[in-house]
């Protein structure tokens, strides 16, 4: 990220127009963020369908080895962000804060 500038320094134009710039840039990131938004729905919904057919056509959704998981996390044994392997992480230019493998 760019430093931030001297504003004592910048004329009041040049505010204006860091201003303007800086705007731009958010309603840009706003706007990405909105169609990865949009994106990740569209998954979610496939995925819920899928696992809807596999469940009404009697497939089993669960291993026992996904419930021993789910027990171990419950019970703090191992901490849930510890077991996710790091490649099932979201990749991208996320802001700071926002991206989950580097949290505030």
């Amino acid at each position: 990220m760019d430093t931030f500038p001297d504003l004592g320094a910048l004329s009041d134009q040049e505010l204006k127009d860091l201003i303007d710039q800086l705007t731009e840039e958010e309603l840009e990131v706003s706007y990405r963020r909105r169609i990865l938004h949009g994106k990740i729905d569209i998954l979610r919904a496939e995925l819920t369908s899928r696992l809807r057919k596999k469940h009404d056509s009697g497939e089993q959704l669960f291993s026992g080895a996904d419930v021993d998981r789910l027990t171990d996390i419950l019970s703090g044994r191992i901490p849930a962000e510890a077991d996710a392997p790091e490649e099932d992480l979201p990749e991208g230019d996320l802001p700071e804060g926002d991206d989950p493998r580097n949290p505030r």
